[in-house]
């Protein structure tokens, strides 16, 4: 069982004036796939204290994926794939490819997300959608793939390959 942790990044959302439907989606997808939810928190849309709670869950807490959720877009307050850039060792632009290409078969404002992800020592670091619509739908293009990225990172795999 990999254990994940959860950032939403909004700022409406850390001052109580928006729920935070999108890392429920999030939580409840990744129990429904049989991770552990370990920790869950709701931050500003502040580049650093993203990056330091990307950090800790990493490095501190050794979490085996990090989702965030939000701050992607072209707002001057959307900042998390700059601080997800800060933190992560190894970018994996096939993750967020994978779900921008999906979610262009659904609506054409899919090629304005900025989304990233990456590895940082044995935690995938993976920004989604804000919306808890664009949260399901990209969790249900990668989710199977992630699983076994985890097994490589993790050293309980070691082939890429499909046999």
């Amino acid at each position: 069982m990999y254990n994940v942790g959860i950032i939403t990044c909004s700022d409406k959302a850390y001052k109580g004036l928006r729920l935070d439907e999108s890392g429920k989606v999030i939580e409840k997808v990744a129990k429904e796939n049989g991770f552990n939810v370990s920790r869950y928190t709701i931050l500003p849309d502040e580049k650093e204290k993203i990056a330091d709670e990307l950090k800790h869950m990493s490095d501190e807490l050794k979490l085996n994926v990090i989702f965030t959720t939000g701050g992607t877009g072209f707002s001057k307050r959307d900042v998390t794939p700059e601080a997800t850039k800060e933190v992560i060792e190894r970018e994996t632009p096939g993750i967020p490819e994978a779900m921008r290409g999906y979610s262009l078969t659904i609506t054409k404002r899919a090629m304005l997300s900025r989304a990233v992800a990456g590895i940082r020592g044995e935690s995938l670091i993976i920004n989604l959608p804000g919306s808890p619509k664009g949260v399901k739908e990209s969790l249900d293009v990668i989710i199977s793939s992630i699983t076994h990225g985890l097994d490589i990172i993790t050293g309980k795999a070691n082939e890429c390959a499909s046999k």
